[in-house]
Parts: structure tokens; sequence; C-alpha cells
């Protein structure tokens, strides 16, 4: 094997590993809203300490990805994981339960920008496409955790939570040391700082589009298997398998997003993928029978499968000097619509219906479709 597909074969695994944890922690929101009795709003709140903890992250991102780089970040931050996923399972209420997810949310941030500051720049310095795949591998784990938590009934679930997050970390930090050092990685001068005004233009374009589809994608990877414990009868226990569902659908467009690129085109692939999203999130709002929602779900992932990837590729192939800090641009606004989502469902959701809450997710599905010209390459 040559050392670019060694490399390419680590930083799909690393991709894999990672969100293992935040799959079991999704498909346990139920589990922790019934045992601190919050009602919607109160969980929509709660929610809100992951977006939260997310700002003060970034902060540091962009300088550590330069000064100590992605690999090591990675390494640290895998173990710190395992540690802060306990506290939401051990919160005794709604503030302590809003402080764990502050917790999480910064962790979270740290490994999902060095992720993808390093598959971007992967991409460019051996030209190949990978971040689809990547991002495949991605949501295969989240698929994987929330699967495995579904698997696991009887054990308490801080016990699950360990079962699956410490293995992971392990793996996870001799996959990370394990990447190939990429040049510009590690050790090296910070890019100089640029003004708002000399951003370029379609970067802004480009996280706008990412925004509306993380914002479905957050929505329906928390509320998902909420959704479906309120549609199921009294003492099911399997509404996690929505979250599976609809993981598994992501994790399916994306493994199929390069190909896709390719046949296509970035504009093409982007604007026909929404549209399955559009779909999909109708099938769930309109008053059909349940199995349509199993529907819904598999056509909202692999609607907004292809999104993220295809922003970070576009961001990263900006300009060379400041690759790194674009894709942390796009990634941050990515990642606040992926945590803001949920909340807004929940608050939604509680003034009127779960229904209505997902509905308001429809505008943004809109607009991502006018504004995926934005992604077309250079």
């Amino acid at each position: 094997m040559t050392g670019t597909g060694k490399t390419v074969l680590l930083t799909m695994a690393v991709f894999a590993l990672e969100p293992l944890p935040f799959g079991a922690w999704l498909a346990l929101i139920p589990f922790v809203k019934e045992q601190l009795a919050l009602n919607k709003a109160q969980l929509a709140i709660a929610l809100l300490g992951m977006p939260i903890g997310v700002i003060p992250s970034l902060q540091v991102a962009g300088w550590l990805m330069t000064r100590v780089g992605p690999r090591r970040v990675l390494a640290v931050a895998f173990p710190v994981q395992v540690l802060v996923l306990c506290l939401p399972l051990l919160a005794t209420g709604l503030f302590s339960l809003f402080l764990a997810l502050i917790c999480f949310g910064c962790v979270v941030a740290m490994l999902q920008v060095s992720l993808n500051v390093y598959a971007g720049r992967l991409e460019k310095q051996r030209s190949i496409t990978v971040m689809s795949r990547c991002h495949g591998f991605w949501a295969l784990g989240v698929m994987v955790g929330s699967l495995l938590i579904s698997l696991m009934p009887g054990v308490t679930p801080l016990l699950a939570v360990a079962y699956i997050s410490v293995p992971s970390a392990i793996m996870g930090i001799w996959a990370a040391l394990s990447l190939e050092r990429l040049a510009g990685q590690e050790g090296g001068p910070a890019p100089p700082r640029r003004a708002l005004r000399s951003l370029p233009p379609r970067l802004a374009l480009i996280a706008l589009c990412t925004l509306a589809v993380s914002m479905a994608e957050g929505a329906m990877s928390d509320w998902a298997a909420i959704y479906l414990a309120e549609r199921l009868p009294e003492g099911a226990t399997h509404a996690g398998i929505a979250v599976s569902i609809f993981a598994g659908c992501l994790a399916a467009g994306r493994f199929l997003g390069d190909w896709g690129k390719v046949r296509l085109g970035v504009v093409v692939l982007a604007r026909s993928a929404l549209g399955l999203a559009v779909v999909g999130l109708l099938l769930l709002i309109v008053p059909l029978p349940l199995w349509t929602s199993y529907l819904g779900f598999s056509l909202v992932g692999l609607g907004v499968s292809v999104g993220f990837p295809l922003g970070v590729s576009a961001a990263a192939g900006l300009d060379d000097t400041h690759e790194g800090p674009n894709i942390a641009i796009v990634s941050t606004v990515t990642m606040l619509g992926f945590l803001v989502g949920p909340p807004l469902i929940g608050t939604l959701a509680e003034a009127f219906t779960l229904r209505t809450g997902l509905a308001a997710l429809l505008p943004g599905l809109f607009a991502g479709i006018f504004l995926a010209g934005g992604l077309k390459p250079r």
C-alpha cells in the first residue's frame, strides 16, 4: 500500500472513531429527558449548551491547528471526550445538563475542526477526492454508536457509554498519531490575519449553504428518536432506531458523494440532494402512516449527506494561504447550525408541535438549493 493510501485509510478511521460516543449520546437523549423530567422547551434550553461550548473553543482552534497540529489535538481530545460525555448522564437537573453540554461542545468543536482541516489539506496536497467518503465514515460512526446503545438494553447508560467511548478513544489516539505529517500542519507560522472585509465573498455563500444543511442534520440527529417515540405505542423501547436509520442513510449518501461529484458536478449533486431532503422532511411533517416516517428519515439522511463535505472542499480550494482558516470558518458555521438547530426545533415543538418545529427547516433547505451555486470549484 502506498503512503497516500495508508494515510487515506487512517484518516477515514479517525473520522469513524470520533463520533461513536456522540452517536451514543444522541440515542440517549430520550432517556435523559425522561430521567430529568424535562419538557421539550427545557430540553431545548439544555441543548443550547453545546453551541455555547463551541464558541470559546473556536477562539483557540485555528491557533492550535498551526502551532500544535490536528494530529496532536485529536490525540488529546479523544480521551477528554470520554470524560465529558459522562457529564450529561450524571446531570441532576436542567442547569447541570446545560453545563455538561457546554463542556461536551468544547471538545466536539476541537475534534471537528481538526478532522476537517486535516482532510481538506490531504485532498489538496495529494490531488485526491476523499472528503465525502471521510464524512461517510463519520456518519457511520454516529450510526454505530447509536445502534450499539440500542443493543445494550440491560446495561446502565453510563456503563454503556464507557463500553463505546473508551475503546474508540484508545484506537483514535493511535490512528491520529499514525497520520502522516502533511506540509504546514505542525509547528509552522500562523497565516496572516485577515480583516472581515478581505474574506472571499464566496466563503459566505459556502458557509450559508452548509449552515442550512447542518441545521437540518442537527435537528434530525437530536429529535428523530423523540419524534419516533411519540408515534410508537407506549412502552416501545426502540425509538433510537430512528437515529440509526438517519445516520445510516447519511453515511450511504456520503460514500456515494465522491462518485456523484465526478459524474454530476458539485452544483447539480448539491441541489439534487437538498431536493431529497425536502421530500423526506415533508413525509415527517404531513400526517401519514407510521411507515412513511422511516422513509422520511432515510430521504433526509441522503439529502443532507453531501452538503458539508462539498462545502469543506470548496472552502479549501479558495486559496492556498488561508485554506486552514477557510475550512475552520465553514466548519464553525456548520457546527453552529448543527447545534443551534435542535434547540430551535425544540422551542417550536413545545409551543406548537414537533411537526411544526421540523417544518421550520424547509425555508433553510430551499435557501440552500439557491446558494449551492457558490460550491462550484474555482
